[in-house]
């Protein structure tokens, strides 16, 4: 059966963890060693080696490295676990139609249609099984059942040896009550269950609906339904858009730009109206220049909205005059004449996402096509942008990022930052700290002990640099110190310091730092 009261029955094919063998890859590192990923300063995902010496995830990076000294730690990159995930995804397209990537690792598929293509629902999964087999996933295990939930579970719950695990249908309530409450991944319930009494997916099921909403509200309904096989989800097929790149090569190869930008404007219209005729429009660009010795230089341009041809010619062009060395010749990454450019859309949207406004959007257009030009001819990184980031410091929680480029998510402001600087934050944060000197009423430098108590309080600051903080300044008030360990795990980025406020005479309010090198104003609250 395909449905059992409105639930489609679905194939879900997991990737015991994948991250870690996808950066495992990556780094060239052995998948059978102690492996962590960290995100954060804490696991986020490791190997089985490491489970089995006391690893788990969510641990700090201390503990764990004390569970497993010979742990290899490796920073988490979503960027690459997603990358590297796409092969993967490509190759059982060939032989799965309509697949619903989940996350890296795990992908959904209604079941009848391979089922009923391959002889049954077990043959549909050694197909599966094999075909990512054949690109070099060997561990990946298959679960079938009704509903996302029940097939995930399935997958995770499938032998190491048979790898694949197929619920019956109509037993899909009957394989999850067993369960732990923990599989529903909601903290505050799944805290609160096993308080009440309630430890397994059956015993949550077996409540009645209308006690489960009156006690916790809509999202304890819908995990009501999960733990009873009632889960409507769909799995919404990914349809990968037909192949658009489009290529222009010149024969002889050509040493002007403006030739270049002549001869691409048509592959630019063809380019453009074979998205469209898809429904889509492209929003990051690729192109590609390739010299006549084979060198090439490559960019993704990105676009506030979707590219047109005339601007597709405009990426080109200024892509060529920022390789261009004077007049005569083309150097830098490229050193020869121009032999072949390749357009190919690096991301698309749906057209309807990117209509116009009734009047225009004409200034955002002329800023960012502005600042592009400029950057094409000065460099990719001539043109930078701040972006809010995670940090403990005024000047760690902006990051400079190239015009055009995603801003980088490493360091992401919404999670928790113990020892950041409490808000408000300085309006004026320093690029370049400015050394200064703190001393107290007797002209002697102030230090700070061990235990974090002053020699003396602060009296005065003096500048000893150009510009630092003028001659001379009272210190009116003051606060602190707050003490700062960074990374004391690494010898060579570990550093230790102590944070100031201090209000001069003036009442300018000043943020200060004492580390190992001396005094330091890192910013000014204006």
């Amino acid at each position: 059966m395909n449905e059992v009261g409105g639930v489609a029955r679905l194939l879900v094919l997991w990737v015991p963890d994948w991250p870690v063998l996808a950066h495992a890859r990556a780094h060239r590192l052995s998948v059978d060693a102690p492996l962590a990923l960290v995100d954060t300063g804490t696991v986020f995902a490791c190997s089985g080696r490491a489970r089995a010496e006391g690893v788990v995830r969510g641990q700090r990076i201390r503990e764990a490295q004390s569970r497993c000294p010979r742990l290899q730690v490796v920073r988490y990159d979503p960027a690459l676990d997603a990358r590297a995930f796409e092969p993967v995804l490509a190759g059982l397209e060939q032989a799965l139609p309509g697949l619903h990537p989940l996350r890296p690792g795990t992908v959904a598929v209604r079941a009848r249609g391979p089922a009923r293509y391959y002889g049954g629902e077990q043959a549909a999964a050694l197909t599966v099984l094999g075909t990512v087999a054949e690109l070099g996933v060997s561990v990946a295990r298959v679960g079938i059942a009704h509903g996302l939930f029940a097939a995930e579970r399935a997958a995770r719950a499938a032998p190491p040896l048979e790898r694949v695990t197929i619920v019956p249908s109509g037993g899909t309530a009957a394989f999850l009550a067993p369960l732990p409450v923990s599989l529903l991944e909601e903290p505050e319930l799944v805290s609160l269950l096993p308080r009440l009494g309630i430890r397994t997916l059956g015993g949550f099921a077996a409540l009645d609906a209308q006690d489960v909403v009156a006690r916790f509200g809509p999202l304890g309904a819908r995990l009501h339904a999960l733990a009873g096989g009632r889960d409507p989800r769909p799995a919404t097929p990914r349809i990968p858009p037909r192949d658009v790149d489009a290529q222009v090569d010149f024969e002889p190869a050509i040493d002007r730009v403006d030739q270049v930008a002549f001869g691409v404007r048509v592959t630019s219209d063809d380019f453009v109206n074979a998205l469209l005729a898809q429904r889509l429009v492209c929003t990051a660009l690729r192109v590609e220049l390739v010299g006549e010795r084979g060198e090439t230089s490559e960019r993704v341009w990105l676009h506030p909205r979707s590219f047109s041809a005339a601007e597709v010619v405009d990426r080109v062009r200024w892509q060529l005059q920022g390789a261009m060395h004077g007049d005569a010749g083309i150097a830098g990454e490229l050193r020869s004449p121009v032999a072949r450019v390749r357009l190919s859309p690096e991301a698309v949207d749906p057209v309807g996402a990117h209509e116009r406004g009734l009047w225009g959007t004409g200034p955002d257009e002329t800023v960012h096509s502005g600042l592009s030009r400029v950057q094409g001819m000065v460099g990719h990184r001539g043109v930078l942008t701040a972006t809010a980031s995670g940090g403990r410091s005024p000047a760690e929680r902006q990051t400079l990022v190239p015009w055009g480029d995603r801003p980088l998510r490493s360091r992401d402001p919404q999670k928790p930052w113990p020892g950041t600087l409490p808000p408000p934050a300085p309006a004026t944060v320093y690029e370049l700290p400015r050394q200064i000197a703190v001393l107290d009423a007797g002209g002697r430098p102030v230090a700070v002990d061990e235990r974090g108590e002053l020699s003396a309080p602060p009296a005065s600051i003096h500048g000893t640099g150009p510009g630092a903080t003028g001659s001379r300044r009272s210190v009116t008030a003051w606060a602190g110190p707050w003490p700062l360990e960074e990374r004391w795990w690494d010898a060579e980025a570990a550093r230790s310091a102590h944070r100031f406020q201090a209000v001069d005479g003036d009442g300018v309010a000043w943020l200060l730092v004492l580390d190992g090198d001396g005094w330091w104003a890192e910013g000014r609250y204006d």
